[in-house]
């Protein structure tokens, strides 16, 4: 019933810049959390980054200071900044939403179907 469109991966050089994207669309009455998480091969999928509906953010230890998580609540979207880009970056990167829908009186997590991020030394 809810649906996450990830955009704004991509091939980087180190030092770089990327802007991801996850917007959702469907029957959402509020939003709870945004996140982000990001996965390598054999590897455990990690969280990036989080904004709670207080507007309150997370980020890993690895991330922070050059990772920026945003939203636009009239557009149901997340924002990931991405500066200072490292070659240990690289991971497909997914979104997370917990909602409330309008057949439902409790939340649910909705996972984007994941861009790539490739940072090149």
């Amino acid at each position: 019933q809810v649906q996450l469109v990830e955009s704004g991966g991509g091939l980087v050089q180190a030092g770089g810049s990327l802007r991801l994207s996850c917007a959702a669309s469907g029957n959402i009455v509020r939003v709870n959390t945004m996140d982000w998480y990001r996965q390598t091969p054999g590897k455990q999928r990690e969280l990036v980054a989080s904004v709670t509906s207080d507007s309150s953010t997370r980020y890993a230890d690895s991330v922070k200071g050059r990772f920026t998580i945003s939203r636009d609540t009239t557009k149901n979207t997340v924002y990931l900044q991405m500066n200072s880009l490292k070659p240990e970056d690289t991971a497909v990167y997914y979104c997370r939403f917990v909602v409330m829908i309008t057949t439902s009186n409790y939340y649910h997590e909705y996972w984007g179907q994941g861009t790539q991020v490739t940072v090149s030394s």
